[in-house]
């Protein structure tokens, strides 16, 4: 899943300063599972706007709702409901859905409540940990099931660094060297020799460098 966390409220204070309506509008998806952007989430940040810019000596009106999610225009189309209500419109979603709402509404200001992490998983409750980068060219299959672009700090695709000691990486002690991981793994099935094929310059025009990536499937288009 996405994985965010909020922003400061004074950046989001900032944002809509010179509103008087604001609808902060949540997700009902990854965000609300990593308690960022939820409907909680959104009722406590409609909440703390309104105290944020009565300290700054202004008065904003703020109502809040939510949708299924805000990265399918199917869902987004409920907003219309509100057009021309409101000043803005503070999105708790990733920042895939803050873009496809702003592309799909020209007409509404569009604000960010949330900062955008990483793909990642629940490590324990309260904890999410990034365990993919999205880059377009898996190798999971090559390494166990362990992705060395995302948890590798140095995005490695050959074996560790020399900076690897004891199982752990060079920029924290307490992360775990990913190639010490995928190692063991590998051996534990009997494959560690997959770790002697060398891996050729990745081609990262994959990850999105050149430009936004797109997936077209033609049997669910209509």
């Amino acid at each position: 899943m996405i994985v965010a966390e909020r922003k400061p409220l004074a950046e989001i204070v900032e944002m809509v300063q010179d509103c008087k309506k604001v609808l902060v509008l949540a997700c009902r998806g990854c965000v609300t599972v990593c308690s960022a952007g939820g409907e909680r989430e959104a009722e406590i940040l409609s909440s703390l706007l309104r105290l944020g810019m009565k300290k700054a000596g202004k008065s904003i009106e703020v109502s809040t709702a939510s949708l299924v999610r805000q990265c399918d225009r199917e869902y987004i189309d409920e907003i219309d409901q509100w057009d021309g209500q409101y000043d803005a419109i503070v999105s708790t979603a990733c920042g895939v859905g803050v873009n496809f709402i702003s592309n799909l509404r020209k007409d509404t200001m569009v604000y960010p409540a949330l900062n955008t992490s990483f793909f990642g998983g629940s490590a324990e409750q309260g904890e999410w940990t990034e365990q993919c980068a999205g880059c377009g060219d898996c190798v999971l299959h090559l390494t166990g099931g362990l992705c060395p672009v995302a948890r590798c700090a140095k995005s490695l695709m050959n074996g560790p660094c020399g900076g690897s000691v004891d199982g752990r990486c060079e920029i924290d002690r307490d992360v775990e060297c990913i190639w010490q991981s995928i190692h063991d793994r590998l051996g534990s099935f009997d494959r560690a020799a997959q770790m002697e094929v060398i891996a050729p310059i990745r081609d990262w025009s994959t990850a999105g460098h050149g430009g936004p990536r797109k997936i077209v499937r033609d049997d669910l288009t209509v």
